[in-house]
């Protein structure tokens, strides 16, 4: 079901952008898992600080303990998460909140006017202004990519918000020739007939990352990044976001973040690698080993960038995580 919590700016009908097919088709997508029930989440739409209208979903809201806020990838939404949030919504011990983030431009979130408001800091600023909203003082959090970016900003807006992190696939060097694949690939993707030729396609593009898909798991990757509409399959996200990447030099290697990095060696922290990854390679996990020796790292076999997050072993190993986190605060 969808509610509308607008904070400051008050409750109103929801509205969806409607002066593109494409805007159109996440207007009809609020239910867009097959096979899960939507009474497993609540989406929740409220206002940035600007207006943008932003979105997220919330599932077992229920728990009173400290939720777990998952924040995607660059072109990516909160139905990465599914399996994860439902995993650690109903089936873990214990079950908590999850909180799955759209940014603004992406998903059932609004686009904004001016692509240059796709921002890490924008985007951090904007996460804190939800989750302000939604009272959490403090969370758990898995940043998956463009996520795990956003934590390093938040060491020097909010660091107190953060209870632990979850790194998925992403550290304080981000490879430029992984980069430059991912700019490739995200201006290539074009609107399909039918989620079966998305996945197809997909199927195309991504299986040297993720070689061990079969046709089911194509199929499921196809609806986390389109959403089927009443002409067509559009890519989840405004294309204009990726005009920022007309502005790096990707024959350069990309400026480090190492000392937000550094600010998280309080936390527990738990690396996730796809094996295959071209973004986080093996030599700077070793280094942030160096650099943060209780973090714990986990190789994710047969996946790239970034793991999917699907599996039983990478699930159990993320509940494992928030389980010690919480073990390590109640002896504090």
């Amino acid at each position: 079901m969808a509610d509308v919590d607008d904070g400051d700016a008050g409750a109103q009908e929801d509205a969806r952008p409607d002066d593109t097919d494409a805007g159109n088709d996440r207007a009809a997508a609020i239910s867009d898992v097959p096979g899960a029930s939507a009474s497993e989440w609540r989406d929740v739409f409220l206002h940035a600080q600007d207006g943008i209208e932003l979105h997220v979903r919330v599932y077992g809201e229920g728990h009173a303990n400290i939720p777990v806020v998952c924040l995607p990838g660059l072109t990516r939404n909160a139905k990465d998460f599914h399996d994860i949030a439902t995993f650690l919504s109903i089936e873990a011990s214990p079950a908590r909140k999850v909180i799955s983030v759209d940014y603004r431009g992406r998903g059932l979130s609004q686009p904004d006017p001016d692509w240059r408001n796709y921002t890490i800091e924008q985007e951090a600023n904007d996460l804190l202004t939800t989750l302000a909203r939604l009272n959490v003082e403090h969370a758990h959090f898995i940043g998956t990519s463009r996520g795990g970016l956003i934590l390093f900003a938040l060491t020097a807006m909010r660091p107190g918000i953060m209870k632990s992190v979850v790194l998925n696939d992403i550290g304080p060097v981000v490879e430029a020739s992984g980069l430059a694949r991912i700019k490739s690939y995200s201006d290539n993707m074009k609107p399909q007939d039918t989620i079966e030729e998305a996945a197809a396609y997909m199927q195309t593009v991504h299986h040297r990352q993720f070689p061990a898909l079969d046709a089911d798991g194509w199929l499921k990757l196809a609806r986390q990044l389109y959403v089927q509409g009443k002409k067509r399959a559009e890519p989840d996200y405004d294309k204009r976001l990726l005009k920022s990447f007309d502005y790096l030099d990707l024959s350069l290697p990309l400026p480090t973040v190492w000392p937000q990095f550094a600010a998280l060696k309080h936390l527990p922290t738990l690396v996730l690698r796809g094996e295959r990854s071209d973004i986080l390679t093996r030599e700077t996990v070793d280094q942030m080993k160096k650099a943060h020796p209780a973090m714990v790292a986990k190789t994710i076999k047969s996946e790239g960038h970034a793991p999917l997050l699907w599996d039983s072993s990478t699930q159990n190993a993320i509940l494992q995580h928030l389980n010690r986190a919480e073990t390590l605060a109640s002896q504090d």
